[in-house]
Order: C-alpha cells, then sequence, then structure tokens
C-alpha cells in the first residue's frame, strides 16, 4: 500500500501558474479546476490513500518568531481566493482537506508522513511535493518525496546528492543558509557548499565547534573557515531561530485532526461532487470519479 500526501498549497501554485503561461488572465478557478484534476489523475491512477494538508491562512507562528517570514502580504489574489475553493472541492471529490491555520501544509505533511511510516501496513509514504523543507522527513526509500512536475522521486540518497547531507541536517543546512522564499536570511557568508561540508561533518548546528582550526583537525575543508566560524560564534542565536523556523513540526494536534491511514482511503465523491462540478465547469467529473471507483 502507497500513501500519497498532497501539498495543495503547492498545488494550487503550480496549477495556477502553470495557466498563466497559456494564458494572459487565467479563467477564473482556473487552478482549482487544475487541482481537482490532477487529483482525480491520481486517483484514477490507482492511488487508494490520499489526504492533503493546505495552508489555510498564509500566516503562521512561524511569524511570531521573525518579523521577516513569508506573508500573504504581495500574494495573487486570484491564488488567495481559491484557497476555500479548493479545500471544499477537493472534500467533494471525496479526499480528506487538512486547513492549516496555526501550522502550514509542510507541518500537517510531515505530521502524517509520520503517521503513515508507523504503519507497518505501507509500503511507502509519498509526499506530492518538491519543497526542500521537506526534506527532512525522507527516510531511506520509505518515506519519498514525489516532484510531479519533473515526474521525479525522491528518496533519501536524492537528498543527500542535493545538499551533500541527509534529511536529519537540512534544517540545519536551510538555518545556516536561509530560505528566500520562506523569508529568512540564514547567516552572511554562508553558502549552499559551505554548509554542507561543515554539516557534513557535524550534523547539526549545536555541535559546530567555535574555533574553525578544530574544523580542519576533524576534516573540514572550507574556504574562508575563519570568517564563518566568526558569523556563526556571534550569530548562533540567529542560527537557532532560523534553524526552529526551518523545521518541521509532526505534532499538530492543535491545529488540525490528522487522523489515521484508514481515514484516508478514498471512498468516492460526496454529495457535494455533482454542486461543484457545474460550479467548476466540469461536466463530466461525477462520470470520471464513478469510473475511478470501479473495481474498488
Amino acid at each position: 500500500m502507497i500513501v500519497h500526501l498532497i501539498d495543495g498549497t503547492y498545488e494550487l501554485y503550480r496549477q495556477h501558474f502553470g495557466q498563466a503561461v497559456r494564458h494572459r488572465t487565467p479563467p477564473p478557478l482556473s487552478a482549482t479546476r487544475g487541482v481537482v484534476t490532477s487529483t482525480l489523475q491520481l486517483l484514477s491512477s490507482g492511488a487508494t490513500h490520499v489526504a492533503v494538508s493546505m495552508d489555510h491562512e498564509i500566516e503562521s507562528f512561524r511569524n511570531d518568531l521573525y518579523e521577516g517570514y513569508k506573508t500573504s502580504e504581495g500574494m495573487e489574489p486570484e491564488i488567495l481566493s481559491q484557497i476555500p475553493v479548493v479545500a471544499e472541492a477537493l472534500e467533494a471529490l471525496g479526499v480528506p482537506v487538512w486547513r492549516m491555520v496555526r501550522y502550514e501544509a509542510d507541518d500537517g505533511l510531515a505530521a502524517a508522513a509520520a503517521v503513515a511510516a508507523a504503519d507497518e501496513r505501507i509500503a511507502q509514504v509519498q509526499i506530492l511535493s518538491p519543497d526542500k523543507d521537506l526534506g527532512q522527513c525522507v527516510s531511506g526509500n520509505r518515506v519519498v518525496q514525489f516532484d510531479r512536475r519533473n515526474d521525479t522521486i525522491i528518496n533519501e540518497d536524492a537528498v543527500r546528492e542535493k545538499f551533500g547531507v541527509g534529511p536529519a541536517s537540512i534544517a540545519d543546512w536551510l538555518g545556516l543558509v536561509g530560505d528566500t522564499a520562506d523569508g529568512f536570511p540564514g547567516l552572511a557568508g554562508w553558502g549552499a557548499k559551505s554548509a554542507s561540508a561543515v554539516l557534513a561533518v557535524y550534523g547539526h548546528i549545536e555541535s559546530i565547534p567555535d574555533d574553525e582550526s578544530r574544523w580542519a583537525a576533524d576534516g573540514v575543508t572550507v574556504r574562508g573557515a575563519a570568517k564563518l566560524a566568526a558569523t556563526l560564534r556571534e550569530n548562533r542565536a540567529e542560527a537557532a531561530l532560523f534553524k526552529r523556523i526551518a523545521t518541521v513540526v509532526t505534532d499538530v494536534s492543535d491545529d488540525v485532526t490528522i487522523g489515521n491511514v484508514d481515514d484516508w482511503e478514498w471512498r468516492g465523491g460526496s454529495r457535494e461532487l455533482a454542486r461543484f462540478a457545474t460550479e467548476l465547469g466540469m461536466t463530466d467529473l461525477v462520470e470520471r470519479v464513478d469510473r475511478a471507483m470501479v473495481g474498488r
């Protein structure tokens, strides 16, 4: 059994900008139609246990930790307005949706991945998002990311190849390098290569010695070691904060109810499906859902 966990926010963006390539002004609700269509395609291909996590509000607890963290300001209004519509449409399709408020879509996915990975019946957990934050959830070939846009599976080996460190160090890597998409800068002078070289030896920010001479003794080869070490010594509090911001939360019970794997089994559309089919202009939606249910 494979569990498919979808990043609904990423899918909404993906579908919106995919339409933007085709149309100067994407038609109303076109991104929602795209998300529903791509999810139904997944179900029609045989997916049995599917759930979606998405940001119901863009702001989260991380905005209380760091003033510069990403907000809804400047977001395309077409995307913001479709967030609740996508959630309702997917629920009409019969797919559970976790509307994240205190936490973010990534946190819901991380929490669900942990639940699924602990279930011995599950052969693989696929997190349908290429977001680098979610690399910290990857475990061997059991918990992987699936980049649908590029049709690529990201397993633990792929995470190490891309970042130079394993999943357990991804939050540390982001804490040093920063993440412009999420709005935190990391530490000045620390780039992808230097962070990878140092963390490949020490694993976590807290374990990195203050004295760069220790780095050399431990086999770390990195350009500008003295300056990097000085920056870290002087900014350990900031590095710890950025790491905390980058770390996904795996207990979101004070925000949403994740449930268990059995709760995510697809059993067909709800009574609301016909209404959404009309609202979205998808005249054959009910028929397609019925076809996807044949043999289940």
